[in-house]
């Protein structure tokens, strides 16, 4: 036995990915936990997530920034939708405000996670890369680890196979990966798909383009919304900032929830005022009819806002074309599609979706058993079955990420409370009887649907059922008896078993 081997690293908590949840709980970490030593584990070489790692053309919130900014830190900035620099900007700003950037720890990525119920600890396999490109593995050790990484797989983004694409002469580019040397000036461009990337890049793409054309298979709802909060302008120059802007993310997160239950419960009369909208500002039914109005209901996939109506000002102005049509193959000159018309194209982007990895790719073990996250159930959104002292942050799917996100965190802050009051070493949910088993994620997106077999489920009833509800979950959330479902593990039983050396 080797007398002289170092222990590895131990903290109390571990932070993964460094992101606006990542940052988020820190800050909460920080102040409702300060006796806690924790460190964020960032795989790439920047702060800031998604916002760090897309750089398409005019990249911007599709949520209010006043919601999916930090209930704790003001967003100052004129525009309600921001673009993606001004996003990662107030990321930094919030990181180094409160000395969050001093403990996150570049191009770190967690390549295991081993839970011992002995030890009540994980330890953690980081691959590490060096200036120099060196990657070396080590291990590190934590009392409580939160997947703070989202659901995208950064790796790699989804592009289906498409006939004679070998043939194309133009470039094709992915939205994830786009080439800072690209060229589009006097080109003519075919973006492929519909989502909120794709109807980003529409507008943003053709000031400079000869012609931008989004092709996508099916209608899609989309609905123009103001750029700028004239409300939330008032608000601010009547009120201190902080109150201007405790007041302005009530009236939004109001807003939000209200047309959400709008399109849910009376999907008719939403769908006639969506149509009705769009034809107000195309003056065309007929294209409103042909290219905006879906067969599913608003909100059975996320709704898309244009800011200003910049989408359909592209459109009027004659810069802008949407199809809606299948492909039948990709030929040297563009792509035809099933009609017969051929869609001349010199760069075509496959804005066809993202795809999901669960929580960064971390594949858990528990006693040296891998544990199946597609088995487990989650509990208040946040917490797993199998899985002691291990959280994940999921955001909302019909309001801004943050506002679930920031709930999450709170919530593991309690638990955390919780456990150094009681002297629990471990805790882990547990169903007080048999739960019906529902997806994570109810929206028909593609990118879901591909995907959410392999993510935990949730139940049929709270506090396993994930709602899209954060009046209800601001309210309840917190208020939430611990001792209820929260199978603990006493400090005690670890200390009889683990020499003092070893904790």
């Amino acid at each position: 036995m080797n007398e002289t081997a170092v222990a590895p690293e131990h903290l109390d908590v571990v932070i993964v990915g460094a992101g606006l949840s990542g940052i988020g709980a820190a800050y909460r970490l920080q102040t409702e936990c300060p006796g806690k030593t924790y460190a964020i584990l960032e795989a790439r070489d920047a702060m800031g997530g998604t916002w760090d790692l897309f750089r398409y053309p005019g990249i911007r919130s599709d949520s209010d920034m006043f919601t999916l900014g930090y209930p704790f830190k003001p967003w100052r900035e004129a525009k309600s939708i921001a673009d993606g620099p001004s996003i990662l900007r107030y990321i930094n700003e919030t990181a180094t405000e409160f000395g969050i950037d001093r403990r996150i720890r570049y191009q770190t990525k967690v390549v295991a996670a081993d839970w011992s119920s002995e030890t009540a600890r994980w330890t953690l396999t980081l691959a590490e890369r060096d200036a120099a490109g060196t990657v070396s593995q080590r291990e590190l050790t934590c009392s409580f680890l939160y997947a703070c990484a989202g659901y995208y797989n950064y790796d790699r983004g989804y592009t289906p196979e498409f006939p004679g694409r070998a043939s194309f002469s133009g470039q094709v580019v992915h939205p994830q990966f786009w080439p800072e040397e690209l060229d589009y000036t006097g080109k003519r461009v075919v973006v492929i798909g519909s989502g909120a990337t794709a109807v980003t890049l529409v507008p943003s793409m053709a000031g400079q383009a000869e012609r931008v054309t989004m092709l996508q298979r099916s209608p899609t709802w989309i609905s123009a919304v103001p750029g700028r909060d004239k409300r939330a302008d008032k608000i601010r120059e009547l009120l201190p900032p902080n109150l201007a802007h405790r007041v302005i993310r009530t009236k939004n997160i109001l807003f939000t929830i209200g047309f959400y239950q709008y399109c849910r419960r009376r999907p008719a009369a939403a769908r006639k005022l969506l149509t009705a909208l769009t034809t107000r500002i195309l003056k065309d039914k007929s294209l409103v009819a042909e290219h905006f109005t879906p067969t599913y209901n608003p909100w059975d996939q996320r709704l898309c806002a244009v800011p200003d109506a910049d989408f359909f000002k592209a459109m009027k102005k004659g810069k802008a074309e949407v199809v809606t049509d299948h492909i039948d193959t990709f030929v040297p000159e563009g792509i035809r599609l099933k009609s017969g018309r051929i869609l001349e194209a010199d760069i075509v982007v496959t804005a066809t979706g993202l795809q999901m990895l669960p929580f960064g790719g971390i594949v858990p073990r528990v006693d040296g058993r891998p544990v199946a996250l597609a088995e487990q159930f989650i509990w208040q959104g946040a917490m797993l079955t199998g899985l002691p002292n291990f959280a994940v942050c999921v955001g909302y799917t019909n309001a801004s990420w943050t506002l679930r996100a920031d709930l999450s965190s709170r919530l593991v802050c309690k638990i955390l409370n919780h456990m150094d009051r009681r002297g629990y070493a471990a805790v882990v949910p547990e169903p007080d009887g048999k739960l019906t088993e529902q997806p994570l994620l109810e929206l028909a997106a593609g990118y879901i649907q591909r995907s959410i077999d392999d993510f935990p489920r949730q139940g049929d009833r709270h506090p396993w059922k994930v709602r899209q509800n954060y009046l209800i979950d601001s309210v309840t959330t917190l208020r939430t008896d611990l001792n209820k479902t929260l199978t603990a593990t006493p400090e005690s039983a670890v200390r009889e078993t683990v020499p003092a050396a070893a904790r």
